[in-house]
């Protein structure tokens, strides 16, 4: 295992973060362990809606929860693949490819996800990303130790019921100190 799991928390881009693809990123964080870590961005919705998703993957979605919400840029691997963040269902639904996440949700990669929501099932609550963000074995733990994120619990509230541009700073606050204070230099003694 990694020293310290970082499963079911929020990475929180830095300010001045200089990969342009996170910054101002939150990613929640599906697995992390010795061979590296797996998450979501979930504050970067792209040009498609749910609706859009389901026409391409030729399933009807009748269901007005769910038409307009955003897809979300998940992160730059596998860009072409769909990727579900939801709660546990815990009514007896299974999917054939599902991440459970200790503590937290579940991530599912299978289309039999979209199936049960089509068709009035599947979770309540859902953010689908187009791709994900990996990183290989300590390289987060090494962005982390210079200053490129920072790490809290997560709070399912803000995936699914925060407005997209407050997340950050909602993800921010449950660090519980003011974010002006943050210096973008790591400070060593």
């Amino acid at each position: 295992m990694a020293a310290i799991d970082l499963s079911n928390q929020f990475l929180i881009a830095m300010p001045g973060m200089a990969d342009e693809t996170f910054a101002g990123a939150v990613v929640y964080l599906c697995e992390h362990n010795e061979r590296g870590a797996l998450g979501l961005v979930i504050n970067k919705p792209i040009d498609i809606k749910l609706r859009n998703l389901f026409e391409r993957v030729e399933l009807p979605l009748d269901r007005d929860e769910f038409a307009e919400q955003p897809v979300f840029f998940g992160g730059p691997v596998q860009t072409e693949r769909g990727f579900v963040l939801h709660e546990k269902t815990g009514d007896g639904d299974a999917y054939s490819s599902t991440m459970s996440v200790p503590g937290g949700l579940e991530m599912t990669t299978s289309k039999d996800v979209l199936e049960a929501m089509s068709q009035g099932g599947g979770p309540r609550r859902v953010l689908v990303t187009l791709g994900y963000s990996g990183w290989d074995a300590g390289q987060l733990e090494d962005e982390i130790r210079r200053n490129g994120w920072l790490n809290v619990d997560a709070d399912p509230k803000i995936i699914f019921e925060t407005p997209i541009e407050q997340r950050y700073d909602q993800a921010l606050s449950l660090l519980g100190f003011d974010p002006r204070m943050l210096s973008q230099e790591a400070g060593h003694a």
